[in-house]
Order: structure tokens, then sequence, then C-alpha cells
């Protein structure tokens, strides 16, 4: 699951965040590939493809593999065609789901999709299903140590951020779509180490516990794990007692 969330802190603890760097070069190389395709190569021109070759080396992907990755994106080198795709799905306790993907193969990732829900209690759904309990949303993410709450004030909501919320070390920024990379700007000019992506954020969060928490939980590591899949992002709410139990098995 994409930004600041307690699913996300559970990963951190229980050691699953891409804990293979090929799956996570992977999915960097399939999102720096479609972003120089959909806008072109100039990154002073492409915000998506800047940011994405700005976390390709932060994860110290070699340059030269992320020039071929723009090179197909472009056309200049040959390349597999990749295409974006959103899936719907619910999980255990009517926990709702949005997955997105990249694929060459959309009627082979669609399958292994409706395997994964379907082998944690869940069911991926047709348009519709998800999709209306979610808004788009700009997600800045910032280290809790970089910035304190009258900066947050001044500079994050200064700019356009609608809220902010402290998760484990690290502020999220929460900004309407158009309004992220004025944010991110303005962090970048305070010299504020920040990361921003575009997500969907619950409308509501549904709180779960017990068997429903751990299930749930699995579905979007399950989800999360695939090379298809580039962002999971959920309804789900866990309670701290909840999350210190789970990290502890």
């Amino acid at each position: 699951m994409s930004g600041h969330s307690k699913w996300a802190t559970i990963k951190h603890k229980k050691g699953a965040i891409d804990a293979k760097r090929g799956k996570l070069f992977t999915k960097l190389i399939k999102e720096l590939t479609v972003a120089a395709r959909m806008g072109g190569g100039d990154i002073s021109g492409n915000p998506r493809l800047r940011k994405a070759i700005t976390e390709a080396k932060s994860c110290a992907m070699p340059n030269d593999t992320i020039a071929r990755a723009v090179k197909r994106g472009t056309g200049e080198i040959e390349g597999a065609n990749y295409e974006e795709l959103l899936y719907e799905g619910t999980g255990p306790a009517g926990t709702l789901f949005l997955v997105e993907g990249m694929t060459d193969n959309r009627n082979r990732t669609v399958a292994e999709i409706r395997k994964i829900f379907e082998k944690h209690a869940g069911v991926l759904g047709g348009a519709g299903t998800a999709g209306w309990a979610f808004e788009r949303k700009g997600l800045i993410q910032v280290a809790q140590g970089a910035i304190n709450e009258d900066q947050l004030m001044e500079i994050a909501v200064g700019n356009g951020a609608e809220d902010y919320t402290l998760e484990g070390d690290e502020w999220g920024i929460t900004s309407p779509v158009d309004a992220m990379q004025v944010v991110l700007d303005a962090l970048e000019a305070a010299k504020i180490p920040a990361k921003g992506s575009i997500a969907y954020m619950p409308k509501n969060k549904k709180m779960i516990e017990g068997r429903d928490a751990e299930i749930a939980l699995n579905l979007a590591e399950a989800l999360d794990d695939h090379d298809d899949v580039q962002n999971v992002f959920s309804d789900i709410d866990i309670s701290d007692e909840e999350m210190t139990r789970i990290a502890q098995e």
C-alpha cells in the first residue's frame, strides 16, 4: 500500500518492503518506461518522469539502467509495451482495495490478481466495486526530523496542502492533485527532502481486528509483491494494539 499508513508501518516491521531489489527495480523500470512514453524523455517538461528518476536513483539504480528504461519509453530502443490498469476488489470484513498495475499481458495479470484475491478471502470485482470509496490526492512524505509542525503549516499548508499527520517516524501530507508539485517545490526550496506521489485515499476507513486484520494485511502484501503491481490502496484501519500483535507474530 502506497503512502503513509498503518499497513506500511506493519510492512516495515515485518521486513516486507520489497525485500528483493530485483522486484523493486522491475517496478521502477516500468514506471520510468511508462512515464517517458506518456510525457516524453525531457524531465523539465515531465514531472512524472522526474519523480521516477529521483526515486530510482534513491534506490541505487544504475544510471545506464535508468537511461535504457527511458529510451524504451520514448521508442529509441525496443522493449515491452506496458499498459496501466486499475483493479478493484474486496477483502475480508468488507474492506475495499484499489490496485494500480502495469503489464504487457493483460489477460495473464488479471488472472493472477484474481487468484491472489481469492486466496485471501477476497473477490476481484469490476469497475466501480471500490473506486467510489476513494479520492485521488497528492501524498507527500517527509521524515519527522526534517521538519517541525510550524514549518508544515507555513510551507506545506501555505502552498496548498490540505492536511498532515504523523505516522511512525514520517509526516504524511495530503493535497489536491494539482497542488502537490507546488508543495514539493516549496519544500525543495526550503531544503527539506520529500517524496510525492498521486494516491487513492479512502474517504472513510474500516477498523478491523483479529483474523480479519491478519488476512487483509496478507492480501495487501501479496498484491504488492506481484511484479505487475505498482501500488495497493485500501480502506483498512487497524488499532495500534493490533499492529503490535501482528508485527510480533
